[in-house]
């Protein structure tokens, strides 16, 4: 991958992670019934897959990661 689309799936990752973060945060509204979605583990996915971006984007820089 190319460092434009790295950094898109990387802004998109962000913004699903702040999303599910929020949405997991809220108070539960019984009311409404339970909750279907599990928001906290889907922003835990999101935060993990970010993280991999962030590494993907620092060896696109010239860095190396890893084993030599």
């Amino acid at each position: 991958m190319d460092l434009p689309l790295t950094l898109t799936i990387c802004a998109g990752l962000l913004a699903l992670a702040v999303f599910a973060g929020w949405r997991g945060a809220r108070p539960p509204n019984p009311d409404r019934g339970p909750r279907l979605m599990p928001w906290r583990f889907i922003m835990l996915l999101a935060a993990a897959g970010l993280l991999a971006m962030l590494v993907h984007v620092v060896n696109l820089l010239g860095l190396t990661t890893g084993r030599n």
